[in-house]
């Protein structure tokens, strides 16, 4: 047997032989919390209230198998050839009609395609950020956008976030502190409308005071709005974008509102930043996925899209619906949750003394999946909250999964008690949820607005919109849907 070198043994004896190749960004890289759940809350016995997969089953996929019959019999050598990075311009050009519902007055030259959304943040983020540079980031906020972020070596600072999502003097508050550290800020990232994962969604008084403060510090803003159109109790707000063009970059996607497997997003970007994210994109995947660009294009010329969004809000509303009677029903004391305008989510915060995380395993054992809240912020935080995702269950399954969950805290608060980590009654709450009513339906909201102004509220808990909004951010301007 040959001598083996000391270089060689070093490799036979690790398990990944290859470590000292990579880069060291790749150090901080983690796998999705969502991701990891999915092998087990696919399975067909759990009901998972976990990803926040969109309900396809009601898209006409009749119209949609015509269109790509149709597509490569009639252009194949066209919709299935190489495209130029920007993507294709009729493509664009609609894409300026959707964002027109929010109130978006863009060209279609400041549009630059992508992989879906997710990708346009990893190229902006790609352009912007050098290790060590600042991210400010609403907490709780979107673990793919943190993924992404850390994936560059960014610095993620939470921004605290209320009802109506980011506090503007929080803002301003975090800008100068990092500026006074000598810390660069690249930009700030927001989900406006029924956030990922807090479902809250800022009011336009909000959306005016969050773009002041960055006027007047010199902030960038990225607008993520997948959910902006799947409105459930309102018409859609005029987005960020519509309100100020040089100060923000919008993120828009098809994921939610058509499908997520087109893998189409965009980003609108003014001139000099769309420069550079052709660049990017360039140098990433040559061009976004160019049959999808030419399906989803014939989809919005062939098909009534609006009310098929429609269709879509229908049924989430049944589904957001289920979720909030079976929590009302189901939840002993102590549990407070949000009541979210649209989107997927709801925000659930537990009483002291219990961990999402450490309870995940029991859950999964009572055939229910959630998402511990920690994955939700980039400084460990949020260990007592649960994301809930109620678009894809039928109605039914849902109410069963909230029964399911309801069993596992209660459990969870008996074992607890038992050891007084926590008081009975759910006592010693940093921040309260809505009263549902019903057995179980959560406690006063002992946080309510304070009619000086926003009232920031604890990292682990998001104060739900409890029907009496804060009189300085009180937005008239919103009009109830049918």
């Amino acid at each position: 047997m040959g001598r083996v070198s000391l270089p060689e043994a070093r490799r036979q004896t690790r398990l990944d032989p290859y470590r000292e190749l990579y880069a060291r960004r790749t150090v901080g890289l983690k796998a999705s919390a969502v991701r990891s759940l999915f092998a087990v809350a696919n399975q067909p016995q759990v009901v998972s209230l976990a990803g926040g997969m969109p309900n396809i089953v009601d898209l006409p996929l009749d119209l949609v198998a015509d269109s790509a019959q149709r597509l490569i019999r009639d252009r194949g050598p066209q919709v299935l050839q190489y495209n130029n990075a920007q993507g294709e311009e009729r493509l664009r050009q609609q894409i300026c009609q959707v964002m027109a519902v929010e109130q978006i007055q863009a060209d279609p030259d400041d549009v630059v395609l992508a992989c879906g959304s997710q990708q346009a943040l990893d190229l902006l983020t790609r352009t912007f950020v050098e290790p060590g540079d600042v991210v400010l980031a609403e907490g709780p906020s979107y673990v793919g956008a943190l993924n992404t972020f850390q994936a560059y070596q960014a610095q993620v600072v939470h921004v605290a976030i209320d009802q109506y999502g980011l506090i503007p003097e929080a803002l301003r508050q975090a800008v100068l502190a990092c500026r006074s550290a000598g810390r660069k800020v690249k930009f700030c990232y927001t989900i406006p409308n029924f956030s990922n994962p807090s479902g809250a969604t800022q009011t336009v008084k909000r959306r005016q005071g969050v773009l002041a403060v960055a006027r007047e510090v010199g902030l960038l803003l990225v607008e993520d709005n997948p959910y902006g159109l799947l409105c459930l109790d309102w018409a859609p707000r005029p987005a960020l974008r519509s309100l100020e063009a040089e100060q923000v970059v919008y993120l828009g996607s098809f994921s939610k509102t058509l499908a997520p497997g087109l893998r189409i997003g965009w980003a609108l970007a003014p001139h000099a930043i769309k420069e550079k994210l052709l660049l990017a994109q360039e140098a990433a995947t040559l061009c976004p996925p160019v049959f999808s660009q030419f399906l989803i294009s014939d989809y919005l010329e062939q098909w009534d899209w609006l009310g098929q969004i429609e269709v879509f809000r229908q049924m989430y509303r049944l589904r957001r619906a289920a979720l909030l009677e079976g929590l009302a029903e189901h939840m002993p004391p102590g549990v407070s949750w949000t009541k979210p305008g649209g989107g997927f989510f709801v925000w659930l915060t537990l009483p002291r003394g219990l961990d999402s995380q450490a309870m995940l395993a029991q859950a999964l054992t009572n055939r229910v999946a959630y998402v511990p809240g920690t994955g939700f912020y980039a400084d460990g935080l949020g260990s007592r909250n649960i994301r809930l995702s109620f678009c894809f269950p039928p109605p039914d399954r849902i109410r069963e999964g909230a029964r399911r969950l309801g069993e596992v805290i209660r459990d969870a608060l008996g074992v607890a008690q038992t050891f007084g980590l926590t008081a009975p009654d759910g006592g010693g709450l940093d921040g309260g949820g809505p009263d549902t009513g019903g057995p179980g339906g959560g406690v006063p909201d002992p946080i309510s607005p304070d009619p000086s102004g926003p009232n920031p509220i604890s990292p682990d808990t998001i104060s739900p919109d409890t029907g009496d909004p804060n009189p300085t951010d009180q937005d008239t301007t919103d009009q109830e849907l049918p």
